[in-house]
């Protein structure tokens, strides 16, 4: 059962019973507004009797006004009379509207005419015969008399008539009444009897529904739980064997698992590392500053993605373990995410590399002492010819030679000194490594280079030519920048080979004009082209690899790494590729005028 059907159910055990008592209410209403108007009905019969008994009171008061005014001949007496007189046509006209049914206008049009007879022919004649022959005079006239009484006497039996037939009918309402408050109540009763055994029904089977999709729902959790038992089993045991060490923290910064080798190599124990912040087990520093790093969980949760805790990829990490110690490591870190995406911890996976970085140093030292070897007898010879030049001068000069010659031979021998001292200092600048980023005119770091491969170049009858101006200057380490335009320049006359011919050209590039990079700052850019084979498609994904050489076991595998991890170091890129527009290679150095420089090499 998903929500949506669990929802539904709820839904129908609520409003179901809510229709029902509507239905109810409903019923409940109808039966009062007809046992309403029945009440009406009757209170409208004890309204017509009370207006008849009224009519009967008038006439009443009519009458005993008469007698008064007939036996003492006192106007006064009349009051009542005249009284009654006055109010009895509307008293009858009201009377005949409360009546409903044509038998009760019939007795009440009855009951009005007989009255009328009365006033006509006993009333009026009494009253006139007394007001002319004085008092008692109607009194005599038995015939006149015996009259009045039998109208009178019709009167009454007309007005028992209709308070008869109004108590009838007011009965008969009552009963009506009756009738209605049972069925309703007998309505009530069963309608509830059934409305409630449907309701229970109907409310059992939903239950049952709701309690069988319970208890899958707990079977299904329970083999959830057991699968999740068994995961997290599984997790340990995979944390427990990998070698890097692996720190989960909440989103507050607070260690929550930790294993074997994340202990070994902090140096804290883990049930003494749970519940500590971060930056208190894991203190990690700056390898060139030794500043104390951003907070793992502060810069995860900034970047919001997976993060490399250094500055930068070529930053060394040093872990400041319990005990004072310091290692050196890689580390990383990544957000972890609930359902909806929000992260709710970190995770972070670090190795030690003070192993690795020691022979990585050990290299690049290789490294150099490979180019140093390759450029000894380039030197030898560079430094033999001019030195054989100055011997052959000063013979010369010892010889009996002239003045004018003698100054002619000086001034040769100078200059064959000045080419020994360059390629002299050429050689020593070559690791000869300043503490921090100086200016570094690129066209004599260039140059230098040459001069120094001079040798090589004229051993394979190739030509290099290079295109400068003079005031390109960036910052950074001179030695080291050498290093990598000497690896360069040798591949590049090596691939030429026998009269190959190499172009080394250096101009001011804005970023977009870049095609090695994606800076977002001015710079240098160096291409070295030749015109060899080409890069092939095969060794064109494995050139930055370490140890990996087209030239066989004369080459190391170690130059382009190493040079790579120096452009790096200076903020810059590097590439090779085969030349597009024509036979050859071309590699890439974009060196930033201003870069951040980090330190390390290769990585």
């Amino acid at each position: 059962m998903n929500l949506s059907h669990f929802n539904r159910i709820v839904r129908q055990v609520l409003f179901f019973p809510v229709i029902s008592l509507v239905l109810v209410a409903a019923a409940l209403s109808w039966q009062i507004f007809s046992s309403t108007d029945t009440v009406k009905l009757i209170q409208d019969s004890d309204q017509s009797i009370q207006q008849t008994n009224l009519v009967g009171r008038l006439i009443s008061d009519q009458e005993s006004g008469l007698r008064g005014f007939e036996v003492t001949s006192e106007k006064s007496f009349l009051a009542p009379y005249d009284q009654a007189s006055d109010l009895l046509p509307a008293a009858f006209d009201k009377l005949e509207a409360l009546k409903l049914n044509a038998s009760e206008h019939q007795l009440i049009a009855q009951l009005r005419s007989d009255h009328e007879i009365w006033i006509e022919s006993y009333a009026r004649p009494v009253i006139a015969m007394t007001q002319a022959s004085g008092q008692e005079a109607g009194l005599h006239d038995l015939a006149l008399n015996q009259l009045g009484k039998r109208q009178m006497d019709k009167i009454r039996a007309d007005l028992q008539a209709v308070v008869t037939a109004d108590e009838a009918h007011r009965a008969r309402r009552v009963d009506h009444w009756r009738v209605q408050v049972r069925d309703m109540v007998i309505g009530l009763v069963l309608f509830a009897v059934v409305i409630g055994i449907f309701i229970g029904l109907f409310t059992r089977n939903r239950l049952h529904v709701v309690s069988d999709a319970y208890q899958s729902w707990v079977d299904t959790l329970r083999v959830k739980n057991e699968e999740l038992f068994l995961s997290g089993q599984q997790l340990r045991t995979t944390l427990a064997s990998i070698g890097d060490g692996v720190i989960t923290c909440d989103i507050d910064g607070r260690i929550r698992m930790m294993n074997q080798v994340a202990s070994d190599m902090t140096g804290w124990k883990i049930d003494d590392a749970l519940g500590r912040p971060l930056d208190t087990v894991f203190h990690i520093l700056n390898g060139a500053t030794r500043q104390l790093m951003e907070d793992p969980v502060h810069k995860v949760k900034r970047v919001d993605a997976i993060v490399g805790l250094g500055p930068n990829a070529t930053t060394d990490t040093i872990l400041v373990r319990q005990d004072g110690t310091e290692i050196n490591i890689s580390d990383s870190g990544a957000p972890i995410r609930d359902q909806d995406g929000a992260i709710t911890g970190i995770v972070l996976v670090f190795r030690d590399v003070t192993v690795a970085k020691r022979t990585q140093e050990a290299l690049i030292a290789n490294e150099k002492l490979a180019v140093a070897g390759r450029l000894a007898a380039s030197i030898a010879h560079e430094i033999h010819n001019p030195l054989d030049s100055v011997s052959n001068m000063l013979y010369l000069m010892g010889a009996g030679s002239t003045e004018e010659e003698n100054k002619q031979f000086l001034q040769m021998a100078q200059q064959e000194i000045a080419r020994v001292t360059q390629i002299s200092r050429s050689m020593l600048s070559l690791y000869r490594e300043s503490t921090a980023p100086i200016p570094i005119n690129i066209r004599e770091i260039l140059s230098g280079t040459l001069v120094l491969l001079d040798h090589r170049v004229q051993d394979l009858q190739s030509t290099v030519h290079l295109t400068a101006p003079d005031d390109l200057t960036i910052h950074g380490f001179p030695a080291e920048l050498r290093q990598v335009f000497t690896n360069l320049v040798i591949n590049a006359v090596e691939a030429a080979g026998a009269s190959g011919h190499v172009e080394v050209t250096a101009k001011h590039v804005l970023p977009a004009e870049s095609p090695a990079t994606e800076r977002h700052a001015a710079g240098v850019l160096v291409e070295i082209l030749d015109n060899g084979p080409g890069i092939s498609d095969a060794a064109s994904s494995k050139l930055f690899q370490p140890f990996f050489s087209t030239k066989g076991e004369q080459g190391t595998g170690l130059g382009l790494w190493v040079s790579r991890g120096i452009v790096s170091k200076h903020g810059g890129m590097i590439n090779l590729e085969s030349r597009k527009d024509t036979r050859g290679a071309v590699a890439r150095v974009f060196l930033s005028t201003q870069p951040v420089i980090s330190p390390g090499g290769a990585d």
